[in-house]
């Protein structure tokens, strides 16, 4: 298991450094000057340049990306340019919100898609399943940003239950742990994690179906076992395939929340990401990516590795 382990960070070190060239090389060629919104309109060329000089934009692009590895190497991914604040402050504090987001969302989306799977696998071809098929089919194609100003027509504007905006009281944006604070995770929790239920749902459904439909099944019934071993049988079979997509989605809801944080004003990484963009924050959009891809990365790294720990056939693989 070790040296799985081992092999399967080492094939990470090249990935890596691919991400880390699609962020800067993307954010590098879209239009624009990153330097137009706070420059005054009527600067001086010297003042551009001086300006220029002092973001390392004056360099070639090749050299900009050495610089921006090796401070990255040394745990510095400069400064933001609309707020001058360090860019590691920002994104990592908006990325522990957006962790937290998406942690409720799963905590919400995989034990019903996985219940709803495998209700919906066990009673296949019966209205029941065709009724679960049918709900994740709409939850996977309601588009999430509608859903959520639905729900906040409903329970924040209508009934009064639930607040809309931000992290905490008052459209705070620093999150503790209390009820006053946690009522506002309910709302985009909830609306984060409809398209996993819907993704999940369908995935266990189609995984039970077709194991329960295996000769091993049969077997199983044969010898005496109960239909709660033989589900626990189905289950372990079906966990390793299961868990990849399960670890799939939570980069997902980590990464593709954008529309969800900015719809409830939620301080995370999507809502910075959102910022970054239209200022045009060069270094904060490329800590952004960097930081969201590289948790991809690491997602992929721990659902392979538990993968094999639940499937010795995929070490063998």
């Amino acid at each position: 298991m070790l040296s799985y382990f081992l092999r399967r960070l080492i094939l990470v070190l090249p990935v890596a450094f691919g991400v880390s060239v699609v962020c800067f090389a993307l954010v590098q060629i879209a239009p624009g000057d990153p330097l137009t919104a706070i420059m005054p309109v009527d600067a001086t060329a010297e003042q551009q340049a001086a300006m220029r000089a002092a973001y390392g934009l004056d360099k070639p692009l090749p050299v900009q990306y050495l610089i921006w590895v090796g401070n990255l190497l040394q745990g510095e991914m400069g400064r933001s340019i609309a707020s001058g604040r360090p860019v590691a402050a920002e994104v990592f504090g908006a990325v522990g919100n957006s962790l937290l987001l998406a942690a409720a969302a799963a905590v919400i989306a995989f034990p019903i898609g996985i219940f709803l799977g495998f209700l919906a696998g066990y009673f296949r071809d019966t209205a029941l399943d065709r009724a679960v098929t049918a709900l994740s089919i709409t939850g996977v194609s309601v588009p999430n940003y509608w859903l959520g100003i639905v729900l906040v027509i409903i329970f924040s504007v209508n009934l009064g239950w639930l607040p809309s905006m931000g992290a905490g009281p008052g459209g705070s944006q620093d999150w503790q742990w209390d009820w006053a604070h946690m009522r506002h995770l309910v709302l985009p929790a909830v609306t984060l994690a409809v398209v996993p239920i819907g993704i999940v749902a369908r995935t266990v459904r189609a995984l039970a179906g077709d194991i329960l439909s295996m000769d091993f099944v049969t077997a199983l019934y044969a010898k005496g076992l109960s239909r709660g071993d033989v589900l626990r049988h189905v289950a372990r079979n079906a966990a390793a395939t299961a868990l990849s997509v399960m670890g799939l989605q939570l980069g997902y809801l980590l990464g593709g929340s954008i529309l969800i944080e900015t719809v409830f004003n939620w301080p995370g990484s999507g809502f910075l990401l959102s910022n970054a963009i239209f200022q045009r924050d060069l270094p904060l959009l490329q800590g952004t990516i960097l930081v969201l891809a590289m948790f991809f990365v690491g997602m992929n790294l721990i659902v392979d590795v538990a993968q094999a720990a639940i499937d010795p056939r995929v070490k063998r693989n």
